[in-house]
This record gives structure tokens, C-alpha cells and sequence, in this order.
């Protein structure tokens, strides 16, 4: 956090996931990555603006933020599968898992960052 402009930097970002056994680790990279960049993009610049009529003011990518490739550090993305016993294929879903955790994870940082 830049004290003198509240500027946000995310210089790391970890994730370790399980999701059981993975048929195809390319697209769950893929999907962990996206969940991750639409969790920080929560956490540092989406929200939703309203006129006094009730009216979105928001609703275009023009006036509605979200991260760009240069907001976002690399990840360092790992995996700790465990076995599901109803599953016999050892499978888990993993759509976005990253967007879970991601806002908290973020904003703990800040708060630490900050001495919150």
C-alpha cells in the first residue's frame, strides 16, 4: 500500500487448492487463474454505482472496473488433492475456485499492510 497515494500493489499472491484428482491440469490452472483475477478485481476495484433514481450508473466496461493483466502479480499456484470417498473417479469441481478465496485473502493483506 503506497502511504502517500492508498495505491494498492499485490506483489504475490499464492493459492494452493484441492481438487481431487485433475483430468485435465491445463484448463484447472486456467480456471484457478480466472477465479483469482475476478476475486482481486472484487476485492480492489468492482462495485456498483446507482443515481439517486435507483438507476445503474455502472453499466458498462467504460465506467465499470476491472483488473487488467497489469494489476495482478504472477501466481504461484499449487495443488494438495486428497481423495473424496463418494467419488470413484477421486474428481472435485473446480469452476473459479480462485474467486473464493481471493477477496478476503486480499483484504487481510491490506488490513496487515496497514496495521488494521
Amino acid at each position: 500500500v503506497d502511504p502517500e497515494t492508498g495505491v494498492v500493489e499485490i506483489v504475490k499472491y499464492s493459492a494452493v487448492d484441492d481438487f481431487g484428482r485433475l483430468i485435465n491440469p491445463m484448463i484447472v490452472e486456467g480456471q484457478v487463474h480466472g477465479g483469482i483475477a475476478h476475486g482481486v478485481g472484487q476485492a480492489l476495484l468492482e462495485g456498483c454505482s446507482y443515481d439517486s433514481e435507483g438507476q445503474l450508473i455502472t453499466a458498462s466496461y467504460m465506467d465499470y472496473a476491472m483488473p487488467r493483466a497489469d494489476n495482478l502479480p504472477s501466481f504461484d499456484v499449487d495443488y494438495a488433492p486428497t481423495n473424496p470417498p463418494d467419488n470413484p473417479l477421486g474428481v472435485k469441481g473446480c469452476g473459479e475456485a480462485g474467486a473464493i478465496g481471493a477477496p478476503p485473502a486480499v483484504i487481510n493483506a491490506i488490513s496487515n499492510a496497514l496495521g488494521v
